[in-house]
């Protein structure tokens, strides 16, 4: 019962995050579920693909929760997400299949160095600058490619490259943030499908799990992060949000830092 309230507790920072940031709330999700998975002893060859699978799947849907959100605020752009989704499906693909050839070690120590950077560039506010007068098609559906093929092997929405992607070339934040929450469905549903058929019928899964998503704390996370993803996405258009990014970015930091070095 514990650990089920923890995966409770886990969808309701997610679910914030995902609202307020648009990322989905997978690099919190994944290094708490590895943390998890290791107290209950299951196989480390297998749980940190397992994490990354059920993240995928908890941002299934968290993301129709904090796109509903962000549409009622006009803040989704849908022709930009249908040309990053025509790219993000390729690449979720195939960034599924890159990851189950890695062993869990080097998984987990490719997303702490993942994690760590991302923590990095939000601590120094870095984002690219405007270079472009309009979006560019064939731009976005190849940087769908790249956006998906990272977003499935980290088990993320995909928002912490979506969203600097997107102003890069010209679009308003709060829009990126709003269209990014919307690209992070189609990376979840795809990445979702792909682990669960590529860790079908592995022999080192705990019971109650399907493929590399495990279904208790897929429940827990979802039961509190749908709620929790429309008070993201409120306060994302209340709050400025700089010391909350500066706190967010240490957290990762502190998370990546971790998961190398043990």
């Amino acid at each position: 019962m514990s650990l089920f309230l923890s995966y409770i507790l886990v969808g309701m920072v997610a679910g914030t995050l995902a609202g307020l940031f648009g990322v989905g709330g997978g690099l919190i999700i994944v290094p708490v579920l590895i943390a998890s998975f290791e107290l209950q002893q299951f196989a480390p060859d297998i749980l940190t693909h397992l994490a990354i699978g059920t993240s995928l799947a908890t941002i299934v849907i968290t993301s129709i929760s904090s796109v509903k959100a962000h549409h009622n605020k006009q803040a989704v752009n849908w022709l930009l997400v249908k040309w990053l989704s025509l790219g993000i499906i390729v690449g979720s693909t195939f960034g599924v299949f890159f990851a189950a050839s890695l062993s869990g070690e080097k998984l987990q120590l490719v997303f702490g160095i993942f994690a760590f950077l991302v923590g990095i560039k939000m601590a120094i506010n870095w984002a690219p600058g405007q270079q472009l007068d309009k979006t560019n098609k064939p731009l976005l559906s190849g940087g769908g490619v790249v956006i998906g093929f990272l977003s499935a092997i980290f088990g993320i929405g995909g928002g912490t490259m979506t969203v600097p992607f997107l102003t890069w070339q010209g679009v308003p934040v709060k829009q990126s943030i709003g269209t990014s929450a919307a690209c992070g469905l189609p990376i979840a549903i795809v990445g979702t499908a792909t682990y669960i058929v590529v860790g079908w019928g592995n022999p080192a899964l705990p019971e109650l799990a399907i493929g590399y998503v495990y279904l208790p704390a897929l429940l827990g996370i979802i039961l509190a992060s749908v709620i929790f993803a429309k008070l993201g996405a409120w306060l994302a258009h209340k709050l400025p949000s700089d010391y909350v990014h500066k706190l967010f970015a240490l957290l990762l930091c502190a998370v990546g830092i971790y998961m190398v070095a043990f």
